[in-house]
């Protein structure tokens, strides 16, 4: 096996005042449980063997990740990997129960047979890592996430949150907190629970830094950690071709217009855009680390290129003019 290559992104720092440590690149396995297309099993497992020769060691998944898939194929890939070495995370709010659904109707070509359910009660969340556990054969998870509960703010401090707390205060569980699209919410989380750390996903890009307004101050001041996912804000960051989305739906003029703003300058320094928007987040001191997904070998060497790219300072302060322009 391949020996981790010593980049920066391997390096494994604290998440938040936990005890659990993350690479400061991690792997987002959404795209490894067909999000969008279906993805084979050795096509998987490869994108899993090039991440891991290239030294990450932090994964996220979540039931939601191909009704299970995600969990599963990471599972069997850890199983001839020395447990202490990684770290995983994964999520509650969602219950997978029999049923049927039309394949890809919740953007997954994940298998049939199985439909999900919004589920944020404690009995919800211990169900929840119960099946997860079963589903990865792993022992633990480090992070367990209250996931997406955007309508469901009552029923998570309440249910979630307190079950989580209780696991981590048994020991069960190292690290609790919420991964969301949105700042507002998680920025309740952060004031009003104890919580070790968020994985935010959108709201701190090249094309949206609102995170920078509340949530991200917020967290360096209570010492939660913070792991940014969405850096390509859905893939126009990354490839900004015809066809390529923002946020998940069709860009407006004005966000093409941004983008080719920012293309332009990046290419200036002979910059990929994509390597820009891969490593903007991690300016920001109250940033722990980036959550960066791929669906195959390929793509993780592209991200892992896109990590050590060198970007000049002036090309920084040029995209933060940009900002500040598109901001007045």
């Amino acid at each position: 096996m391949a020996s981790p290559v010593p980049q920066w992104f391997a390096e494994r720092v604290p998440l938040g005042r936990s005890d659990v440590t993350v690479t400061r690149l991690g792997l987002g396995t959404a795209p490894l449980a067909g999000l969008f297309s279906a993805v084979a099993e050795d096509q998987a497992a490869t994108a899993l063997e090039a991440a891991w020769a290239a030294g990450i060691r932090y994964f996220d998944t979540a039931p939601h990740y191909g009704a299970g898939l995600a969990e599963r194929r990471l599972g069997t890939f850890f199983a001839t990997r020395p447990r202490a070495e990684f770290t995983v995370s994964t999520k509650v709010g969602r219950l997978l129960v029999p049923g049927e659904s039309a394949r890809g109707s919740e953007g997954f070509y994940d298998e049939q047979g199985v439909v999900r359910v919004r589920d944020y009660s404690a009995e919800g969340v211990y169900r929840s890592l119960a099946e997860s556990l079963e589903r990865s054969g792993l022992d633990s998870f480090e992070i367990v996430l209250i996931h997406d509960p955007d309508h469901h703010w009552e029923e998570s401090v309440t249910g979630a949150y307190p079950a989580l707390a209780r696991l981590r205060a048994e020991g069960a569980v190292r690290a609790i907190g919420a991964g969301m699209n949105q700042t507002a919410m998680l920025s309740r989380f952060v004031a009003e629970t104890d919580i070790d750390c968020v994985l935010l996903a959108g709201r701190y890009s090249l094309l949206d830094r609102s995170a920078a307004d509340d949530l991200l101050p917020l967290c360096a001041e209570r010492e939660v950690g913070v792991l940014v996912g969405g850096v390509f804000n859905s893939g126009i960051l990354a490839d900004p071709a015809p066809g390529a989305t923002y946020d998940y739906f069709p860009a407006s003029d004005d966000v093409w217009r941004r983008v080719r703003a920012l293309a332009a300058r990046c290419a200036e320094h002979g910059v990929p855009l994509a390597a820009a928007a891969l490593q903007f987040p991690l300016r920001h001191p109250a940033v722990t680390g980036v959550v960066v997904g791929a669906r195959s070998a390929r793509e993780v060497t592209e991200n892992t290129v896109h990590a050590t790219t060198a970007i000049p300072e002036e090309l920084w302060a040029e995209l933060d003019g940009l900002d500040e322009a598109a901001a007045s």
